[in-house]
């Protein structure tokens, strides 16, 4: 059975938690990860390119030169895509990227990262994860105590405290256990979890 380090908000080690098989000591699989990434990025994209075709670019309505005698190729507008100032082929239009997959394809996926991350030795739990008030400093020491750099922060529900003092520190994305997000946890160096959020990931995913 896996376990993860539970350190306290000074970054101490306090102890060692099991944690559950299912979610965190499966053989992970990079097939389904890789599409539910692929995904994720699909669904942020915005599609709102746009380019126009020459039947949308202004002027070009007469003919520039006669058909034929004057030596040239022979064009019949000058907005045709050969043209400076012509029409783009095939131009790009606004389209939705997005797509949908399984529901256990993306269950599978989660417990892939997060089995992934508990072999790696990078899943640690926070024995009472909480902040008395908005510091950016003291999430920051937090952080360097457990020597996270990228990390994502996890909390039972949102907590104001943690997720206000931790939204200016670069690479550290908060969330709570109930919509955690594989390509957040891909992306983290370390998946840092509160022991109320942990036993709540073990009973919502298992």
């Amino acid at each position: 059975m896996p376990k993860a380090t539970v350190v306290n908000m000074t970054g101490a080690k306090v102890g060692e938690v099991e944690l559950s098989d299912a979610i965190f000591g499966i053989e992970p699989n990079q097939v389904v990860v890789h599409d539910v990434v692929k995904n994720h990025l699909a669904n942020c994209r915005q599609g709102t390119q746009s380019a126009l075709t020459r039947a949308e670019v202004s002027g070009g309505g007469i003919k520039p030169w006669r058909q034929k005698g004057t030596g040239r190729a022979r064009q019949g507008s000058t907005r045709a895509p050969q043209w400076t100032h012509g029409g783009i082929v095939f131009a790009p239009k606004p389209r939705d990227y997005s797509y949908t997959l399984n529901k256990k394809v993306k269950r599978l996926a989660l417990k892939s990262v997060l089995s992934a991350k508990a072999a790696e030795g990078n899943v640690i739990v926070v024995d009472g994860l909480n902040l008395d008030e908005i510091k950016t400093k003291t999430m920051q020491s937090f952080l360097n105590a457990v020597e996270a750099g990228k990390a994502v922060v996890v909390t039972s529900e949102v907590n104001q405290n943690v997720v206000l003092s931790a939204r200016n520190i670069p690479g550290v994305t908060t969330t709570t256990a109930k919509i955690l997000s594989v390509y957040d946890i891909v992306n983290a160096n370390k998946f840092i979890v509160d022991k109320a959020a942990l036993a709540v990931i073990e009973e919502v995913f298992a």
